[in-house]
């Protein structure tokens, strides 16, 4: 399992990383995604066929693009 963690600057409250648990969970090969309002910073877990370009396509498709 390989495993990325993103600075997302548009988390501002505990439903916004439910949003992003919810909707990033659903991609295939996702294995886990926690996150923290405090720090902005969300952890994802993946295996094929998730990719990294899916999941950050995928959060900045929901308003989340990470931090680069």
């Amino acid at each position: 399992m390989s495993t990325i963690t993103y600075t997302i600057p548009n988390i501002s409250c505990a439903h916004c990383i439910h949003t992003i648990k919810m909707e990033v969970g659903e991609l295939p090969g996702i294995k886990s995604v926690e996150g923290s309002e405090q720090t902005k910073v969300v952890t994802i877990g993946y295996d094929d066929p998730a990719t990294k370009e899916q999941i950050e396509a995928l959060l900045a498709e929901i308003d989340y693009p990470v931090q680069k």
